[in-house]
């Protein structure tokens, strides 16, 4: 039991709350028991589930995110997986609408194919990359937004909407070669070409800040003309994001001298900060416009 709460590494669903506050700081109107429920299905059922299932078959025995000294799996752990993710379905169905019960069967279903032995996205550097960007990021971001809101299909994918998606996918196809820069030879061993091994550790860097260069250019004209506390909202999220750029130019000058700075204690490091600044970025504009 001990070994499977830890592989759920529900913890690590902090990392992927932003896309839900941006969605809620966004959305025109918002039912609140539409919000509570969405924010319980999706941090402690679904992305909980994908952790378990992709930790019962990547069975790591060095550190994983979130988790640094996994203990075995079990069989057990992938029952548990196939519990949340059906439960969360079942709820989304009874409390909601068949359109979210729907968006979490096919989020849960992507996130089986990455990680199932017989298809195993995660293998394929790029699909992979693709597909985690757009499920844990955009795809979510409408799926929340339009169960807070009940939105029809029109109003969901109006330009309006479909903006901030987008910025939502690039934001985790920037994070997410991150979080396997340190696994490199884990990975080797299980013969998964992640995105990160493709790119190698100082072209994870390079890359990485190449990509969240072009997402502050779109979080400017997203956020053009818009102001809070009398400040422009564009200023307020350089200002909360400075931490993540301080430490992640820190820590690549130290990469560059010594790649073994690449590892799991530095990366959860970024996480955490990532986690931290985004989550209070979107939740002060949530909190301003309610």
């Amino acid at each position: 039991m001990k070994s499977t709460l830890l592989h759920l590494r529900i913890p690590f669903s902090f990392f992927l709350m932003p896309v839900y506050w941006f969605a809620l700081s966004q959305s025109s109107i918002l039912h609140t028991d539409k919000a509570v429920l969405v924010f319980v299905l999706l941090h402690l059922l679904i992305y909980p589930a994908s952790n378990a299932y992709n930790s019962f078959y990547d069975k790591d025995e060095s550190s994983i995110g979130g988790l640094e000294n996994p203990p075995p799996v079990t069989k057990g752990l992938y029952y548990t997986a196939w519990s949340l993710d059906i439960a969360a379905i079942i709820l989304a169905w009874v409390f909601d609408s068949w359109i979210l019960a729907l968006g979490l069967l096919l989020y849960s279903t992507v996130s089986k194919a990455y990680s199932y032995d017989k298809v195993r996205l995660k293998k394929y550097p790029i699909i992979s990359w693709l597909t985690v960007g757009v499920f844990q990021g955009g795809f979510t971001y409408l799926l929340v937004l339009q169960s807070v809101g009940q939105l029809t299909w029109s109003e969901l994918f109006s330009s309006n909407n479909l903006l901030p998606a987008v910025l939502s996918t690039c934001n985790l196809l920037g994070f997410y070669p991150m979080t396997q820069v340190y696994q490199h030879e884990e990975d080797a061993k299980r013969g998964d070409l992640t995105i990160s091994r493709l790119l190698g550790i100082r072209g994870t860097f390079l890359f990485t800040a190449g990509i969240f260069s072009l997402v502050t250019i779109g979080f400017y004209f997203f956020f053009a003309g818009k102001m809070i506390f009398g400040l422009p909202i564009f200023l307020i999220y350089l200002l909360i994001l400075s931490p993540v750029l301080l430490f992640f130019n820190l820590w690549f000058m130290k990469v560059l001298k010594n790649e073994a700075f690449a590892n799991f204690k530095n990366t959860m490091i970024l996480n955490f900060l990532g986690g931290i600044c985004l989550n209070a970025f979107f939740i002060l504009i949530f909190l301003k416009k309610s």
